[in-house]
């Protein structure tokens, strides 16, 4: 198999989407393509031009072995013409076409041959990975290229914005995180955009050049915008059979019951269906006529679930399957889907009195009422919004009256106090009174404050900071809230130090000092910004292993690492010393 570039390289720019316009959708401009691919033994490409407004292609986006007649023109329509004499190696190139006051990029590409790659099973890709990998937490490359052949066996991400697609491979098509590969960012066949959505799916069979690497313990295909590097199939086979036609089109279920049908195109023989063993409580098969699978559900009293159905067939030797993902809609007010402030105040205004039952509403602490923190009477009051503002408006401000403390205990001397900033799930029976949405008084209390229900290892307030345990804790939750993170550097994460170009750093942080090389007990500060929430600039103190230091800003978790959220987080103090 001969692997070519094709437009691999220069369409990571338009892969990622970042600035640039989507194909068509200009109104001074329309393109009919936005990449070109010259051979490599010269020649041209063309496309079609409809300008509104004098256009011009910048002179100097044009490289010297390209030429392009015309680059220049009036409103009109135009066919433009690339063309480049015989190259040895690969030639890329990124044009501006100008167009009243806009700007459409023009992906060109020259490509070279590649030598030929023996094809390697995923097993014999994640060996490769496996033998970079040193198990700190790193990211690791594999030394050259590969041809790797696989089944889809998990779809991710299908993006016709960014024109790439992230999904998983196995050798047997079925999904395991030890025994599958993540094509990250990947293109299409040859190397082309994801225009459509649907060009390959679940149990498609497909063979992909690509580079390998480690990325904080998975394994995975690289994507390089700068580099010019990304994962395109080389070949496709489709599977035997795939999903038609799904009914309703959203595959959503209402919360009080009801039916989902999945209509296949199937070319082998038979169809089995699979249902995960954890669905099979609420979920059921309730008639099969030809190629429809119609499914029932039973009403959902807790928040929403999903499940990802398994369509299977045969040619007689070998087994094909697809996959079809459906969703049930969850009770709002339940602890899986907490009310939000409005919702809450919606629903008891209109009830007009104190409910019969208990709720979950989440929000974010934006007043403390007169007297209102924990103290002697074991209980607080405070209001709560949706974005952490006091609004002084009864339609969007509610109020936490008289709530207990976590667990549903009284509060005590000891335990952490309430504080403006902290996200609340608040647990109780609602009311209103004179007009005020409020949780009736000592009927409520704080289920989970900043993503924790215990606050063993902190509640993530500037005076009970987290710990590193809970900020992993917290991190689950992802609180919408910011919060503090307190911590002993034990580890700079590779080339993670402070640096004058992006002003920002990554570490690791433990409540010991010691890198655990375990991700239950180390907290990743992920391209935090330095004291006062700014860039750090020559001439600030670089961080070190064994400094003490405290963040702030929101929490996430990626691919299993629990981290602050990339340059929205910043060092609030370091050793002692804030800004």
């Amino acid at each position: 198999m001969k692997f070519r570039y094709l437009i691999a390289a220069l369409l990571l720019s338009l892969a990622t989407g970042c600035v640039q316009e989507k194909i068509g959708t200009l109104s001074e401009i329309q393109v009919s393509e936005s990449y070109v691919s010259i051979d490599v033994k010269g020649g041209e490409d063309a496309i079609d031009i409809v300008a509104n407004y004098d256009w011009e292609i910048d002179e100097a986006s044009i490289p010297s072995w390209l030429t392009v007649k015309p680059n220049k023109g009036g409103a009109g329509e135009y066919h433009i013409v690339f063309s480049a004499p015989e190259t040895k190696t690969t030639n890329t190139a990124e044009l501006k076409l100008l167009c009243g006051g806009k700007t459409q990029y023009i992906n060109v590409i020259q490509y070279a041959q590649k030598a030929e790659l023996k094809v390697i099973s995923v097993a014999d890709a994640l060996a490769l990975i496996k033998a970079v990998d040193k198990g700190d937490g790193g990211s690791y490359n594999v030394d050259g290229e590969y041809c790797v052949k696989g089944v889809i066996c998990k779809m991710i991400d299908m993006s016709v914005d960014y024109h790439n697609a992230t999904y998983y491979i196995s050798d047997d098509g079925k999904f395991d995180s030890d025994k599958s590969l993540q094509v990250y960012r990947g293109l299409g066949v040859n190397g082309a955009p994801i225009e459509t959505g649907d060009e390959f799916a679940v149990g498609d069979e497909v063979t992909i050049i690509c580079q390998l690497m480690s990325y904080k313990g998975t394994p995975e295909t690289v994507q390089n915008k700068d580099a010019g590097i990304a994962a395109i199939i080389t070949v496709l086979n489709k599977s035997l059979i795939s999903v038609e036609s799904i009914d309703p089109e959203d595959a959503t279920i209402p919360s009080d019951g009801g039916e989902v049908s999945v209509t296949l195109k199937n070319k082998g023989n038979g169809v089995f269906v699979d249902v995960p063993e954890a669905a099979k409580s609420w979920l059921s098969i309730s008639s099969i006529a030809g190629n429809t699978v119609t499914f029932s559900a039973k009403e959902n009293m807790a928040g929403p679930r999903d499940a990802t159905l398994t369509f299977r067939t045969t040619d007689g030797t070998k087994e094909y399957s697809t996959e079809a993902a459906i969703t049930q809609l969850g009770a709002t007010g339940s602890l899986a889907l907490p009310f939000t402030v409005e919702e809450a105040i919606e629903y008891v205004t209109k009830l007009g009195g104190e409910t019969a039952k208990d709720f979950y509403v989440k929000g974010i602490v934006s007043k403390i009422a007169d007297k209102g923190e924990f103290g002697s009477y074991g209980n607080a009051t405070f209001w709560i919004s949706s974005d952490g503002v006091y609004n002084e408006d009864l339609s969007k401000d509610f109020e936490a009256y008289r709530v207990l403390w976590l667990d549903n205990k009284g509060w005590v001397e000891g335990n952490a106090q309430i504080a403006v900033g902290a996200e609340v799930i608040l647990c109780g029976k609602l009311t209103v009174y004179k007009g005020t949405a409020e949780t009736s008084g000592s009927k409520a209390y704080i289920y989970k404050i900043n993503g924790v229900s215990s606050e063993a290892e902190g509640i993530g307030t500037l005076a009970a900071p987290f710990t590193a345990e809970g900020a992993i804790a917290a991190a689950t939750a992802a609180p919408a809230s910011n919060v503090y993170v307190s911590g002993t550097v034990s580890q700079i994460v590779n080339n993670g130090q402070f640096n004058a170009e992006y002003g920002n750093a990554s570490f690791w942080i433990s409540s010991t000092g010691a890198f655990n090389n375990d991700l239950a007990k180390d907290f990743e500060a992920y391209r935090v910004l330095y004291l006062g929430n700014r860039k750090w600039v020559a001439g600030d103190a670089e961080i070190a292993v064994g400094d003490k230091v405290m963040l702030c800003g929101p929490l996430t978790t990626y691919k299993g690492t629990s981290e602050t959220v990339g340059n929205k987080a910043y060092i609030y103090s370091l050793n002692g010393k804030t800004e």
